[in-house]
């Protein structure tokens, strides 16, 4: 789908890849209705140009509002992008109840409702697309991110589903898998930190400039699955082609950190 004059509704919207997507998107003409908790970042990433709509996706009738605020404002949605998310460094053990149920409630049940009261009106037009952001962490399990991995795997396994209960209907369903995208979002977790490798990968990592382009050559060309950077290709490959391999490496990086928690004792 072309942006051009087409109406964009994003959650996460004010920092990072949200942010960065509303840009490119109101580059390339679209009218764009942004989400998120934070009122002054909000007014800041749209400039005045965009319809913004601060709330918290937690709240359980937010998704409705939302959804219903952008259609009172525009008349339709052709584009939801479900970018909202958390993370959470911790054993599954030792992860707390109410942070499990937080990173759940916004990683995928959120991205679901929202879905869900987005797509009725697509479907009445024959016209929409949905983009879930997912994660590498959605195609490879990452044993110092379990719980997310969980909240990922299950948006990635929504999109595939939701893609083919619409399929033919005119409205399509891309999910989109970052690896490494240099943002605060190691910063905002509920809990724990990644293994000091993974912090030091900014070689690897890519802007979230570039992630929201690779977004938009997506959406432009109807894809299923975007993945950014390329080198997630690999290792997807590789975890299908040699699991065992791939998760002793896993596996042995997952023990580091817990080392280092336990040298380093409770936070």
């Amino acid at each position: 789908m072309n942006p051009n004059g087409k109406v964009v509704l994003i959650t996460g919207a004010s920092q990072g890849i949200g942010a960065a997507l509303a840009r490119e998107l109101s580059k390339r003409g679209a009218r764009l209705a942004l989400t998120a908790r934070s009122a002054d970042e909000l007014e800041s990433v749209g400039g005045g140009q965009a319809l913004t709509i601060p709330a918290d996706l937690l709240e359980p009738d937010a998704p409705r509002r939302i959804v219903s605020r952008t259609l009172e404002h525009y008349g339709c949605i052709d584009i939801l992008v479900n970018n909202a998310g958390i993370g959470l460094y911790r054993t599954t053990w030792t992860a707390g109840d109410a942070d499990v149920r937080r990173m759940f409630e916004l990683n995928l049940f959120a991205a679901i409702e929202m879905a869900r009261q987005a797509v009725p009106g697509m479907l009445e037009r024959r016209r929409g697309v949905i983009v879930n952001i997912s994660s590498m962490a959605g195609q490879i399990p990452l044993p110092w991110f379990t719980l997310y991995s969980a909240t990922k795997h299950g948006l990635c396994a929504f999109s595939d589903g939701l893609r083919m209960e619409l399929r033919g209907d005119g409205v399509h369903v891309m999910t989109v898998c970052p690896g490494y995208v240099k943002t605060g979002f190691q910063d905002h977790v509920l809990g724990g930190r990644p293994p000091e490798r993974i912090r030091r990968a900014k070689a690897f990592a890519v802007t979230p400039e570039e992630c929201a382009r690779a977004i938009l050559r997506g959406i432009e060309r109807n894809a299923r699955t975007v993945v950014t950077p390329g080198y997630g290709r690999l290792l997807n490959g590789l975890w299908h082609l040699a699991p065992g391999l791939l998760e002793g490496w896993l596996s042995a990086m997952a023990r580091e950190l817990r080392s280092a928690a336990q040298r380093k004792g409770p936070e």
